[in-house]
């Protein structure tokens, strides 16, 4: 089944989730191999090194080093990767209310990993778009 493409129906229609747990963006200097035994929930090769998301405890027990911890919202809509404007529509409006926002789409779903001090912020402002529309 394709994803929806329609943005004020993918407005409408996501249902976002807060998930248990609080991640960590972490820098890793060895290969893919070594950085798979903590388990990321996302890995990216940039030209500085890979880059992972962690779960937070995981990164303390191997006292891995970070600089901010996140929420997850998934947002509970198989968007298409071809969907224009889904992100961009939500991350004008996180902009307004000043919460930062690292948005990684996967296959179904988009996720938002904000700061997990504006998370409550963050979930207020997603049902306030859904209204909106």
């Amino acid at each position: 089944m394709p994803g929806e493409t329609n943005l004020s129906l993918l407005i409408q229609n996501m249902q976002p989730e807060l998930l248990q747990g609080e991640f960590v963006f972490v820098r890793f200097n060895r290969d893919l191999i070594e950085a798979i035994k903590f388990n990321p929930i996302c890995t990216f090769n940039e030209k500085e090194g890979l880059s992972l998301i962690l779960n937070r405890d995981e990164a303390d027990l191997h006292k891995i080093q970070y600089e901010s911890v996140f929420k997850m919202i998934t947002l509970n809509i198989h968007s298409s990767l071809e969907a224009v404007g889904f992100l961009a529509r939500i991350t004008h409006e996180f902009a307004k209310h000043n919460i930062s926002v690292n948005p990684v789409s996967a296959y179904y779903h988009d996720h938002l990993f904000v700061p997990a001090a504006k998370t409550e912020e963050a979930m207020y402002v997603l049902q306030g778009l859904r209204k909106l529309i």
